[in-house]
């Protein structure tokens, strides 16, 4: 069965679990165990709705991120559940192609959705794939957390003039001088 086909039968089912505020991989379930007159929904479908509901969370703080004007909340049941596909598709899964997951959503939008949702779910998307492609990768980000901490490191490990407790005599850090005034605001009494 084509992923196109697919796509579809995971939006029918995304769908359905918004609109009855069901929970995603219950409703999953019962899909699987008793497809009713449908053919069962093929394997990429399943992993579509698996993915979605597992980072659902993330995939609509990116849509709301990168969105002017409209929460995930606040869009058409179609339209979000299309974004949250294909936004899935762009953030965590690496055999399909940007472009392509744009071209599938656009695909949907255009023959389930008003005149405005093509534009604005291609927007959209655009948007997130260049915020993905801008980020740096994964190990590059370690690396130079790596190179900060160990700059940090060695940088607390060399010696200060400054407020160095070895080269006073008393190694208790104690000192003879006045504490430095306190930089609390006394109320006045007249």
């Amino acid at each position: 069965m084509a992923r196109s086909t697919a796509r579809k039968r995971a939006l029918n089912t995304l769908y359905e679990a918004d609109e009855k505020s069901q929970d995603i991989l219950s409703l999953l379930d019962e899909r699987i165990a008793h497809p009713g007159a449908q053919t069962p929904l093929p394997d990429y479908a399943i992993e579509i709705v698996k993915g979605v509901a597992e980072h659902r969370r993330q995939i609509d703080m990116t849509l709301d991120e990168h969105s002017t004007g409209w929460k995930v909340r606040r869009m058409g049941v179609v339209d979000r559940n299309i974004l949250r596909i294909a936004a899935w598709e762009i953030l965590f899964t690496d055999d399909v192609p940007d472009k392509v997951a744009i071209d599938e959503a656009l695909a949907l939008a255009k023959t389930l959705c008003d005149d405005d949702s093509p534009a604005f779910i291609h927007g959209l998307l655009s948007a997130v794939c260049t915020a993905k492609n801008a980020a740096p990768a994964p190990e590059s980000v370690a690396e130079e957390a790596d190179e900060e901490s160990s700059d940090s490191a060695a940088a607390a490990s060399e010696p200060t003039d400054e407020g160095d407790v070895s080269d006073s005599p008393d190694s208790s850090g104690a000192s003879d001088e006045p504490a430095a005034p306190s930089a609390e605001i006394q109320p006045t009494v007249d």
